[in-house]
């Protein structure tokens, strides 16, 4: 019931209402949203003006976030710095704020950097995904980054910059850089804050980005947005692909397959549609809610299909499965970033890094 609630308020917010009744609903929410919005607002000046405080971390920080609710790709960006920082000489760490997790500490260490120490049904599905896919990376989870920054700061004296994972309305700690994702195919909706829309602050917020990244974008090149820097990425499937028992195979090899695919992410169908691109054979699709909970009885409402071959969800999904819950083969498949002007978006990047911070 949730699943569709939350399909039916994308669709409004991006495609607008297609009945009476839908036009009526979004009215109806109109006065909700503007005073969420003016919240935001409020907020945001408190923090202009230094009436709540702002940390500054030792450590520089880099932030990775959206103005829109719902699913803009955050956790590969972050995965891609951690790439491409690392490549540069950099020694990165990731902070999260560990969503969907059980922690209640100030401050979590989910690796660091050698071993993993929590799972992600405590971390968090993101951090736990970003923690393995970076093994040598150390990633600390806190709901008041702050505490997380100084952990870091205090524990890990080779970091030298700290990726702060969702952090475009996390307005407590100062960073070096503001990097603001969009979608774009729908950067602001229909405009209008929650729950009329999908923004989380009026699109003016904008104004605090130093790099803008359109995702699920096939535009090639760097071009400037609303004065700000602009670069485009696209999201692609991984080659290989890994089953829940650990064994890797070749994507190409489950296109003879009676597939079952399943997702709990923002846009579970941007997934589907990415695997019926690479023609693999997609007989069902199963949607959940964004930071699903997987137990025996969930996966066992949909795994017994008789016509399917094998199961393949995401990776952010196989985090919290196992192979001991499915009778057939289940495989989680990789996303990749494909960044066009990639140097010209890190050497940019670099510059912020060593310019030292400044207070957003």
């Amino acid at each position: 019931m949730w699943s569709r609630i939350l399909t039916l308020h994308r669709r409004l917010s991006c495609s607008g209402p297609e009945s009476i009744s839908e036009i009526v609903l979004i009215f109806l929410l109109i006065p909700a949203s503007f005073l969420y919005g003016f919240i935001s607002f409020l907020r945001n000046v408190a923090y202009d003006v230094r009436i709540f405080p702002i940390y500054n971390s030792s450590v520089p920080i880099i932030s990775v976030g959206n103005i829109a609710a719902g699913g803009t790709g955050k956790t590969p960006v972050v995965d891609f710095l951690v790439h491409e920082l690392t490549a540069h000489g950099k020694h990165p760490a990731v902070l999260s704020r560990g969503y969907g997790g059980s922690f209640k500490g100030k401050a979590g260490v989910v690796s660091d950097g050698h071993k993993l120490f929590l799972d992600a049904s405590v971390a968090g599905d993101e951090p736990y995904l970003l923690a393995s896919r970076n093994p040598t990376t150390p990633v600390v989870i806190a709901a008041k980054r702050k505490y997380g920054a100084e952990l870091i700061a205090d524990k890990f004296a080779s970091v030298d910059v700290i990726i702060l994972d969702d952090g475009f309305q996390h307005r407590a700690v100062s960073r070096v850089c503001n990097i603001l994702l969009l979608d774009k195919g729908a950067p602001f909706g229909n405009g209008w804050p929650l729950p009329a829309g999908i923004l989380r602050e009026f699109s003016g917020a904008l104004k605090r980005a130093d790099i803008i990244l359109f995702t699920r974008s096939d535009n090639i090149g760097q071009s400037c947005y609303k004065k700000r820097p602009a670069f485009y990425a696209g999201y692609e499937l991984g080659t290989q692909c890994r089953s829940l028992d650990g064994s890797v195979v070749d994507l190409d090899s489950l296109r003879s397959l009676n597939i079952c695919a399943f997702a709990g992410i923002a846009q579970p169908e941007s997934f589907f549609n990415s695997l019926k691109k690479q023609h693999m054979r997609v007989s069902r699709t199963v949607s959940f809610n964004d930071h699903v909970e997987y137990d025996r009885e969930k996966v066992k409402s949909f795994a017994h299909q008789a016509d399917i071959d094998a199961f393949v969800t995401t990776e952010k999904d196989g985090v919290k499965l196992s192979a001991e819950m499915f009778d057939k083969p289940c495989y989680q498949v990789p996303l990749k970033l494909s960044i066009a002007k990639k140097k010209s978006l890190i050497a940019m990047i670099l510059n912020y890094i060593e310019g030292g911070r400044k207070c957003l």
